[in-house]
């Protein structure tokens, strides 16, 4: 023990003078101001306090910092889910408005006619690349043909070409198999528009003499039986008259935006269609 205290740090003394000395001013105070030994204890002592205390409020500001982070992180997930939300039912609403527009036109569209229209949803695009054609969602059991015209609110969209019992095949205007008699609707002059794939149609077989210019509409003839007549096929775009070939060649754009084509109308006989005016 003995040997313990004659080789202790001398830290163990300064340690001890000071407790003596916090002691010291304890005991002899007696006004409120600082006597000589609380001013020595007070400058010893107050870097410390100071960092006691600096050390005691940061850590303070960190944990309601931390606290606070944590809530605000709360509260932005659970407005991000509500914005998610909204943003859905939103998106729902334009789908509805959008197809509400589109059942409209295509409810004014059968409002003109004197036909017989069956209302089809497409549910599928031919995938092969071999033929440009879709599936809609009547067949065989909502009395469903081959060869019927299939239309929408723009114009001609295809012929039904295959039939099951619950669905059927249309070939578009744009594949390179399809056909359709046509008729310049100012001039009344006569072709055959044919596809070309995703580049459009071409109306065939115009002869010379033909009054036809860019922007005149195409329209069907009612020739072959299958479509009735006056129904919009499309737009001419280009004209060439090259003097070393019998006809003119013409580039026709579809009436119908197949891009956005969703629903459509299967005529289920033959006639004359009084069209609304397709320059609207």
């Amino acid at each position: 023990m003995t040997a313990f205290f004659e080789r202790k740090p001398k830290w163990i003394s300064y340690a001890f003078v000071f407790i003596a000395l916090i002691l010291l001013s304890l005991s002899i105070r007696r006004g409120p101001e600082w006597n000589p030994a609380e001013k020595v204890v007070a400058q010893i002592a107050a870097p410390f306090q100071r960092f006691f205390v600096g050390t005691m409020r940061t850590v303070r500001d960190i944990w309601a910092k931390y606290f606070y982070l944590v809530e605000t992180h709360q509260e932005n997930v659970l407005l991000r889910r509500k914005l998610d939300l909204l943003r859905l039912e939103n998106s729902r609403y334009q789908e509805l408005l959008l197809a509400n527009r589109r059942l409209q036109e295509l409810l004014n569209f059968q409002e003109n006619t004197d036909e017989l229209l069956l209302p089809a949803r497409v549910i599928g695009w031919d995938s092969s690349g071999l033929f440009r054609s879709i599936t809609i969602d009547k067949g065989e059991h909502d009395g469903v043909t081959a060869s019927m015209p299939v239309v929408n609110a723009e114009g001609v969209a295809g012929r039904i070409i295959s039939v099951s019992p619950g669905y059927a095949q249309v070939l578009l205007v744009t594949d390179r198999n399809s056909s359709v008699d046509g008729l310049v609707q100012r001039s009344r002059g006569s072709g055959i528009l044919k596809g070309r794939g995703s580049s459009g149609c071409l109306f065939e077989y115009v002869i010379k003499t033909c009054d036809i210019k860019n922007g005149d509409t195409i329209v069907t003839s009612g020739m072959g039986g299958v479509f009735p007549k006056g129904l919009y096929l499309g737009t001419v775009i280009q004209i060439e008259d090259s003097p070393n070939k019998l006809f003119k060649d013409v580039r026709v754009v579809p009436a119908v935006d197949f891009s956005k084509l969703e629903e459509v109308l299967v005529v289920s006989r033959s006639g004359v269609v009084s069209l609304p005016n397709p320059e609207r």
